[in-house]
């Protein structure tokens, strides 16, 4: 007897949209939604899985964002630089050991005057 074909609520559209976002494995999605196989939540939230991690990174990145543009949170700052406007990590420079003074003796020349 074929197994009943999943028709997905709009409840259930919402659940796999919101772990998805969780980063929620798609065998562990399936199980929760009550099918037995990733493919079929693929075949079945195919848009719900790409949007919730979508909407999840887009969230988290604007939260970074306003973080780091706000000056409250300078190492934010310092990170978005180097990761989206690929500042570097670190100064490219490297800056030249300091030479001691010369040392000086000064010469006796025996007292004379």
């Amino acid at each position: 007897m074929p197994r009943p074909k999943l028709n997905p609520t709009e409840e259930q559209r919402g659940q796999v949209r919101a772990l998805a976002a969780c980063g929620v494995p798609q065998q562990t999605i399936a199980r929760w939604v009550g099918v037995r196989s990733e493919k079929t939540i693929r075949k079945h939230f195919r848009k719900e899985l790409d949007f919730g991690a979508l909407e999840a990174n887009a969230n988290v990145s604007n939260t970074a964002y306003e973080m780091a543009v706000s000056g409250k949170f300078p190492a934010l700052t310092m990170f978005w630089l180097a990761r989206r406007a690929g500042w570097p990590n670190a100064p490219s420079y490297t800056p030249s050991p300091t030479q001691p003074a010369p040392f000086v003796v000064a010469k006796d020349d025996g007292g004379e005057q």
